[in-house]
């Protein structure tokens, strides 16, 4: 099924794709979207079902013409402005848009070569483990790439998430927003991977709405405070250390604004 190629009516979806959206790949590489390997992956779904001889059938092309759509839609609605999206993330959109088209067969055969494949990766990096270096991902800072610093995200979330009771985590947030950085990415993005994954959570504890307007505010906190004398920057990698600063710097255009009026 390798050699499968996509109904040539994907092309008219591929001008309603999301603006820079980038995909970041199991080993945090960040690539390019394509729809048309959404609609390979959703083919050979089909055909597992099928049989190869559904690949001439014009049903199944415009099924897979219009799941692709579908999963577009699904990010679309998701990253209206663009950014990145973990690749599991897409998958789960091509499983869920099966389901709800009623294609329950095609789904369960689709979830089963991601268990298989999943299955393999796990065996292959396990075998690798003793032989492959461990990469650090790094996040550019003023130009600058310096390493990410998970205990400062999980500070920063934990602090966003207190008096929040245990029906909030900020672990899991912080797990979310990592799966879908890649190396080299602004500090800025970071801040907004948080929010995203915080914002995301809502349905399921209306208290990750608290959440997401403090990492918001941190986030401005941030921008108010971007000079930083000693550097690090430290104010925009946990906010609070730099809490002074940030009333002096909000207050002092309004104090002049006073003023000249």
């Amino acid at each position: 099924m390798d050699d499968i190629k996509p109904s040539s009516s994907t092309d008219s979806v591929q001008s309603t794709l999301l603006p820079m959206l980038q995909v970041i790949r199991r080993n945090g590489a960040a690539v390019t979207f394509n729809l048309d390997k959404i609609a390979i992956a959703i083919t050979k779904a089909f055909l597992a079902v099928e049989g190869n001889q559904s690949a001439a059938s014009q049903r199944v092309r415009d099924q897979v013409t219009s799941l692709s759509q579908v999963v577009n839609n699904a990010l679309i609605r998701r990253l209206p402005a663009g950014g990145s999206i973990h690749i599991e993330d897409i998958q789960d959109q091509v499983e869920l848009a099966l389901m709800r088209s009623g294609n329950h067969d095609v789904a369960r055969a689709y979830v089963l070569y991601r268990e298989k494949r999943n299955a393999e990766r796990a065996a292959e990096k396990a075998s690798h483990a003793d032989t492959e270096p461990n990469h650090a991902l790094n996040v550019n800072i003023d130009g600058k790439l310096m390493p990410l610093d998970i205990k400062q995200l999980n500070a920063m979330v934990t602090e966003a998430c207190a008096g929040l009771g245990d029906e909030v985590s900020p672990q899991i947030v912080v797990e979310q927003a990592v799966r879908d950085l890649y190396d080299g990415i602004p500090f800025t993005e970071v801040y907004k991977a948080l929010i995203l994954s915080a914002r995301s959570l809502i349905e399921t504890e209306p208290a990750y709405n608290y959440v997401t307007a403090r990492l918001q505010l941190d986030l401005v906190r941030a921008e108010v405070c971007k000079p930083c004398r000693n550097g690090r920057a430290l104010c925009r990698i946990l906010p609070t250390l730099c809490q002074n600063r940030y009333s002096r710097r909000f207050a002092r255009p309004t104090f002049s604004s006073v003023r000249f009026r």
